[in-house]
């Protein structure tokens, strides 16, 4: 997961960029890609990380590249002459959208936050253009809402023998990073470090996404076979346990556990009922 560092930027720095991270990205797969050599890889973006540069990469490293993408991208049919690189200009896909001659698949399937969600579909293979690189060989996915409640949107992919219904698997499956994202900015500070290098945000940006990974495990540790305890309201009900219940749960341990080797011989003490204690606790646990 790429993680850029906010703030204003003029056009030519979101240019610069958004090249540096192509290119990170591009590294980071060829060499997950040398670790795992054999293994079938899906490398799956969002539509800030679209590139047919990126795409070449992905498809010379036999890895399914699938992001969205915009509804004015460049397609165009395979070359039907010897030595050309592309065929006719096929419309672009807000064309399809608006066409009413296209023919549209209702699907009923996994939307985010796991609710069932009915989408109508259309696909088809093209060569993806633009200028500099190569064409690249492409499937494109074009779903809309036919409730009309959610914005048209494409997908693609580079591996032309996924279906629709994969493509769109794929990337739904970004729900749980999504979540992940959401909670470290909450709760860790991510992306809000007062910080003014790339390199220092670099720095830290891994270290906090580790010990996300690590309040997890910590708090899965201490539950064992225990279900995580889930904090509600009045006004806020849900199912799971949430990132916030995990922190809270290893705030607890470590604070009703913690040796305070350094503290006085002698000092003076306030009796607090039990349970005005662990009420303190707990709100402290939730504080933040």
């Amino acid at each position: 997961a790429l993680v850029l560092a906010p703030g204003p930027k003029t056009n030519a720095q979101n240019e610069k960029r958004h090249k540096t991270s192509i290119d990170w990205i591009g590294q980071m797969i060829s060499a997950v890609r040398r670790w795992v050599p054999g293994r079938p890889i899906v490398l799956v973006v969002d539509g800030g990380l679209a590139a047919v540069k990126l795409g070449q990469r992905c498809r010379r490293l036999d890895v399914a590249y699938i992001t969205r993408a915009r509804l004015d991208i460049v397609l165009h049919d395979p070359p039907t002459r010897k030595g050309a690189k592309k065929g006719k200009r096929l419309p672009a896909l807000k064309q399809v959208l608006a066409d009413p001659q296209t023919q549209w698949t209702t699907l009923n399937l996994n939307w985010y936050s796991h609710k069932r969600q009915t989408i109508q579909f259309c696909s088809q293979t093209a060569l993806w253009c633009t200028q500099g690189q190569d064409p690249l060989p492409i499937r494109w996915v074009l779903v809309r809402d036919p409730q009309g409640r959610l914005l048209p949107t494409a997908f693609i992919s580079t591996d032309l023998s996924l279906t629709p219904e994969q493509i769109l698997g794929f990337f739904i499956g970004r729900w749980g990073l999504e979540v992940t994202f959401q909670e470290a900015r909450a709760h860790l500070g991510l992306e809000t470090q007062r910080q003014w290098s790339d390199l220092a945000i670099a720095r830290t940006t891994p270290a906090l996404l580790g010990l996300f990974s690590l309040v997890t495990l910590l708090a899965h540790r201490l539950c064992q076979d225990q279900p995580l305890p889930v904090r509600q309201t009045a006004w806020y009900h849900k199912r799971e346990a949430t990132f916030s219940d995990a922190l809270a749960l290893v705030r607890r341990y470590l604070w009703t556990h913690m040796q305070w080797v350094d503290s006085r011989p002698r000092t003076g003490l306030v009796t607090l009922p039990t349970s005005l204690l662990h009420g303190l606790i707990d709100t402290l646990c939730y504080s933040t």
